[in-house]
């Protein structure tokens, strides 16, 4: 437990626990800053309190880690969890999963903002000791961002076991600078009364509630907690953050409090003029290594996220490198990785600091937790069977609250907000393209198939030459002959002497056990159906499964198996299906699309591509 609560420190709460660093300088710096005043100081500090106590706490670590699936959380697993819910209402279904994936795009948007404001927040400590170098503090904030992403074709499997101890290190000199300044003026801890928030919110009025907008940045990160349950568990995630995260953060947030209190002129950067001076150039040395370990979790989570929408059928296939021999959820996806480091590295020379960044980031945060409720009412109500007064209830609370930060972030668009809305949207579009395109292009190619039945009758009738060895025909269809084996009778006018049909079923599981992966029924001549099946993050090992099926009547001899793909030329047409620019949009996703060997594993040298025309 231990070890996994050090782990779960390491990389669950790298994002939150780099919050302090800005949350609350952006409370009396940023677009809509607040007067640095006792009543003011107070009332900010209390929002933060009580939104880290009912959003992290209540909601994500006690409520949302139990709409688990199979021990994996996150905006994937919800939209499988909600997949199961009325299979007779497909129009609700198909609703909750383009709700669903507008979430997992919006994680991309903030998946760039999260690096970009960490780094830079970090670096920015070196203008506090030294103002003469600030000039220097975007040129060093892109460099140790650009060797952050430079760095991850290598894994992190070597220094992975460094980021626990570090983040401990970090958390403990977050508590440590807090209780330092709590002692000095203890009179702070008055704001855990609520009614300091309420009362900001009240004198404030419409200014009062854009407060919320910078209130959200203590809690960015909150869905991470959830996201990544299926890596450490329920457990030691939910004790880490009760029994050491939570404490030293809200530690550090009074004691920055403390220090406004006494210095109101603190305000221009309160985390780092806590601590003493001698202490600053270790601090922000330490600062940085949080923030980099913070933003190797996004980009890890990115990776992770691709690779489910991927086995889920959201995305094309691409190219996945595995940068690690013994854990197998540690893979490097170049495409992916390049496209974050170029939109990091803009956004930090675009916005220019932390404080503008500020004024951009929460949309996308405060958008994916309303999701997440929304979402996980469907799983209270249509798969626990919550009676459904209860369910609405308990999720009005949680989405009044979340709405209410949706709504005072929504004056950030125009400051920069509109950037992880527009990639998020782009996404989204290219995510519901895909899925919506496969769906249209198996629908054409059922069409046209044969009976498989009809097919092995006519064989046994007009027998081909069969060749010693075995071909393996990959098609996503379950029924029917794939156009890959009719185009190499065609033209080789050859048959192997034993020939399997394959199927790759991903389930809406994240894990299936070794044992009830394959399904073998004998079609009689020589042929096979096969069907693998596989969880969303279960890796689709072609060979490997192929070895094991020899107790179910199959046996394999690699070096005499072929695998035979079908590479379909796409044609637009007229026909019903998608508009125009949708289905021109599909089809160069599909040009680019990567070889299925490479998401199979399956060796290039006994792979035989065969084109097909489909017209859409």
């Amino acid at each position: 437990m231990l070890s996994l609560m050090i782990g779960a420190i390491g990389v669950v709460y790298g994002d939150i626990g780099t919050s302090p660093l800005y949350a609350m300088k952006e409370a009396f710096n940023g677009a809509h800053a607040l007067s640095p005043e006792p009543q003011n100081i107070l009332g900010v500090l209390s929002l933060v309190f009580w939104a880290l106590t009912i959003v992290v706490s209540l909601k994500y670590v006690l409520f949302m880690m139990r709409a688990d699936n199979k021990g994996e959380g996150g905006i994937m697993a919800l939209i499988a969890l909600t997949q199961r819910i009325k299979k007779d209402n497909s129009r609700l279904r198909g609703l909750l999963a383009s709700l669903g994936l507008f979430g997992a795009a919006l994680f991309y948007g903030d998946g760039m903002i999260t690096p970009a404001i960490s780094v830079l927040s970090a670096v920015e400590g070196i203008a506090v000791t030294a103002p003469a170098l600030e000039s220097w503090v975007i040129p060093l904030a892109v460099v140790v961002l650009v060797l952050l992403f430079l760095f991850q074709p290598r894994g992190t499997a070597g220094i992975g076991r460094l980021f626990g101890p570090i983040m401990v290190g970090w958390f403990l000199v977050l508590a440590l600078l807090g209780v330092i300044n709590i002692i000095q003026h203890p009179l702070v801890l008055k704001a855990m009364n609520p009614a300091y928030g309420i009362d900001l919110l009240l004198h404030h009025g419409w200014f009062g509630f854009l407060v919320l907008g910078t209130v959200v940045l203590a809690i960015t990160g909150a869905e991470a907690l959830y996201t990544d349950m299926g890596h450490f568990g329920r457990r030691p995630i939910q004790f880490a953050w009760f029994g050491f995260v939570w404490p030293a953060l809200l530690l550090n947030y009074f004691g920055q409090g403390a220090l406004l209190l006494s210095d109101p002129m603190a305000a221009r950067n309160p985390f780092y003029l806590m601590a003493p001076s001698w202490a600053l150039y270790p601090i922000i040395a330490l600062a940085t290594a949080a923030t980099v370990i913070a933003s190797q979790a996004v980009i890890t989570g990115a990776f992770s996220v691709t690779r489910q929408a991927i086995q889920l059928g959201y995305i094309p296939r691409m190219q996945m490198l595995h940068t690690s021999e013994r854990e197998v959820g540690q893979i490097y996806i170049p495409f992916v990785n390049w496209l974050l480091m170029l939109g990091v590295v803009a956004l930090v020379v675009g916005f220019g600091s932390s404080s503008n960044l500020a004024a951009a980031y929460g949309i996308a945060v405060t958008a994916t937790m309303a999701i997440d409720t929304l979402l996980v009412f469907f799983v209270i109500y249509g798969l626990w069977r919550w009676h459904w007064a209860a369910a609405v209830a308990i999720i009005t609370v949680f989405l009044v609250i979340d709405l209410a930060f949706v709504s005072a972030n929504l004056m950030k668009v125009i400051h920069g907000g509109w950037f992880p809305l527009l990639i998020a949207t782009v996404i989204f579009t290219l995510l519901a393209t895909w899925k919506k395109g496969r769906n249209i292009l198996i629908q054409r190619l059922q069409a046209d198939a044969i009976d498989i039945g009809f097919f092995v009758t006519n064989i046994e009738k007009h027998p081909p030459i069969r060749v010693p060895g075995t071909a393996v025909f990959l098609t996503t269809r379950s029924t029917g002959v794939p156009h890959a084996l009719l185009h190499n009778l065609a033209h080789n006018k050859v048959l192997h002497e034993q020939v399997v049909l394959l199927t790759v079923v991903t389930a809406d599981v994240p894990f299936i056990p070794m044992n009830e992966r394959t399904e073998i029924t004998s079609l009689g001549n020589g042929f096979y159906r096969a069907l693998f099946h596989f969880g969303y993050k279960d890796e689709p090992d072609v060979p490997a499964t192929l070895a094991q099926c020899e107790s179910l009547g199959l046996k394999f001899n690699m070096l005499e198996t072929s695998f035979f793909l079908s590479r379909e030329t796409l044609i637009p047409t007229h026909l019903p299906g998608m508009v125009p620019w949708r289905e021109k949009l599909f089809i160069t996703m599909a040009r680019n699309a990567s070889s299925a060997m490479t998401l199979f594993k399956i060796p290039a040298n006994r792979v035989i591509e065969l084109g097909t025309q489909v017209e859409l």
